[in-house]
């Protein structure tokens, strides 16, 4: 099954690839000429979603699907959240975003976070969503050269180990991205059967 997902980001086309396998084929909105930056607009991970699927659908008619991941952390009253990839900066720098949330964290006792990703579907014309999540607590220090964004001090429930100290199977197991993605895979393969 050939789907478009609204991501230029290929460390998410990479992981969302190996957590669908074969039976999908992926393409991205470049494959299909939008070379422009998605807009993500709206407060909430569901609103982002939605607003770049429909983006994406809009303009190539096809089946397509978008997410939107935010780390929510409760001693900051949930931020970054929706603002996660723009945290520090308008443009996506992770460095100055972990900086910036290490050092908004300095000497809290509650370091417990989560992360969430909702996935906007568009298939034959009807919308749907699928929601992810993962709790855990922020490290003190980066650990670990795998993964992106706040991988390195992310530390999932019943893990010693940040996301980026893990190989990329083990991570895809248990988080955010992978739970909501094996939903829209779910979904996917029943549609199809």
């Amino acid at each position: 099954m050939k789907i478009i997902f609204a991501t230029n980001n290929s460390h998410k086309l990479q992981e969302v690839n190996q957590i669908l396998g074969p039976a999908f084929e992926l393409a991205t909105p470049r494959d299909c000429g939008i070379t422009e930056d998605i807009p993500e607009e709206q407060p909430t991970l569901e609103g982002n979603a939605l607003q770049k699927a429909r983006y994406i659908h809009e303009r190539t008619g096809m089946d397509c699907f978008a997410d939107d991941t935010g780390l929510e952390v409760a001693a900051l009253g949930g931020a970054p959240g929706v603002h996660s990839a723009r945290y520090a900066t308008d443009g996506h720098d992770p460095e100055a975003n972990m900086s910036l949330l290490l050092e908004n964290l300095a000497g809290a006792a509650d370091r417990s976070a989560r992360f969430r990703t909702v996935i906007a579907l568009i298939l034959k014309g009807k919308e749907y969503l699928f929601e992810g999540e993962v709790r855990g607590h922020i490290a003190e220090l980066r650990s670990g050269s795998e993964g992106f964004g706040y991988d390195p001090v992310f530390v999932p429930e019943g893990y010693d180990t940040t996301f980026a100290q893990m190989s990329a199977a083990e991570k895809n197991g248990i988080s955010h991205r992978g739970r909501a993605v094996a939903k829209l895979a779910d979904f996917l393969k029943a549609c199809t059967e």
